[in-house]
C-alpha cells in the first residue's frame, strides 16, 4: 500500500494545529475531504485541550476566596465563585483577554472559559461544565458547550461521558463546522494519585461525533479502536477513528502511543495520507 505524505495548502491555511505541509496534485474535492477530516480532528483536539484546562483549574485551583492563584501551565486569570453560597455548584472563570496569552505549550488563546462544578469530579454522577466566551485557540474561534459527567460504577476504574453541543469551529479562512458527539472515558492510570494529573491516562472506549462543513458535507467519526489520551500529551497518541460521509469512507490512525501531532487517513480503497496536526 502506498502511503502519500502529503498535507494540502487547504488544509495549512484552515485548520487548528496543521503546520507543515508539501503539495501534491490532488483533485479538488479531495482535498476538500481532506480539509474536513483535518478540521474534524481539530474539533476533537480542542475539546481535548479546553477538557484539560477545565480539569487543571478544578483540580489545581484554591477553593478560597474569590480570585485564584493560577495554576502552572495556565495563562488566564483565574476567579472562583459559589453562586449558592454554598459548597457546590463552584464556579471557575479563566479569562485569557481580549489580547490573548501564549501558554507552555505555545498556544494563544483569547476569550474566556467558564468552568462550572455540580461536585467533586471524582465523584459519581458529578458534572463539570465548560462553556466558551468569545474564546479562540491561535486565532481560531471555538464556540460550543462541553459536559463532562462521572458515570463511575467501579471505583477503580473511574469513568466519564464528555457530550459537546452547539459546537462550532471558524477557521482563519471563515470556513465554519459545526458539531455534536458523546463520548465515554475511562481512567486507566494515575487513579491513586487523583491530586496529581500527569501520571493520568485516558482510553475513550467509544463513541460519536458528528462534523458538518459550511459545504453542508458532514463527517461522522466513530471509536473503531480505543483512543489513548495521556494527560501529559497535547494529542491523542493511539487509536483509531471509522471516518464516513461525503466521497470518505476510512480510518483515522493515530499511531504508536508516541507523544506527536502526526496521524493518517486510510482510504477504503488502500489510498493513505500522512497529516499533522
Amino acid at each position: 500500500m502506498k502511503k502519500t505524505a502529503i498535507l494540502l495548502t487547504a488544509i495549512c491555511a484552515t485548520a487548528l494545529l496543521y503546520v507543515s505541509c508539501s503539495s501534491d496534485n490532488h483533485e479538488e474535492t479531495t482535498s476538500t475531504s481532506l480539509t474536513n477530516i483535518g478540521a474534524s480532528v481539530a474539533v476533537d483536539t480542542s475539546n481535548e485541550m479546553d477538557l484539560n484546562t477545565g480539569l487543571l483549574i478544578s483540580t489545581s485551583t484554591s477553593t478560597t476566596g474569590k480570585t485564584a492563584e493560577t495554576p502552572t501551565g495556565i495563562c488566564a486569570s483565574i476567579t472562583i465563585s459559589s453562586p449558592n453560597g454554598t459548597e457546590y455548584p463552584k464556579v471557575f472563570l479563566a479569562d485569557f483577554g481580549t489580547v490573548g496569552c501564549t501558554d507552555n505549550n505555545n498556544l494563544t488563546r483569547k476569550g474566556k472559559l467558564k468552568v462550572t462544578l455540580s461536585g467533586p469530579i471524582t465523584t459519581t454522577g458529578s458534572k463539570m461544565t465548560i462553556e466558551r466566551i468569545d474564546y479562540s485557540i491561535k486565532g481560531i474561534k471555538l464556540e460550543g458547550t462541553i459536559e463532562y459527567t462521572n458515570t463511575t460504577t467501579v471505583a477503580t476504574v473511574p469513568q466519564w461521558t464528555r457530550k459537546v453541543t452547539n459546537g462550532k469551529l471558524t477557521d482563519l479562512q471563515g470556513g465554519v463546522y459545526t458539531n455534536s458527539g458523546i463520548y465515554t472515558t475511562k481512567q486507566t492510570a494515575g487513579v491513586d494519585t487523583p491530586l496529581v494529573l500527569s501520571d493520568n491516562v485516558y482510553e475513550i472506549t467509544e463513541g460519536t461525533h458528528t462534523v458538518t462543513a459550511s459545504n453542508g458535507e458532514t463527517l461522522t467519526l466513530t471509536v473503531k479502536e480505543p483512543l489513548i489520551k495521556k494527560y501529559s500529551c497535547l494529542f491523542i497518541s493511539k487509536g483509531q477513528l471509522k471516518v464516513q460521509g461525503g466521497i470518505l469512507n476510512g480510518v483515522v490512525d493515530y499511531g504508536n502511543n508516541d507523544c506527536d501531532a502526526l496521524y493518517t487517513y486510510t482510504h477504503e480503497n488502500g489510498s493513505s495520507f500522512n497529516l499533522s496536526m
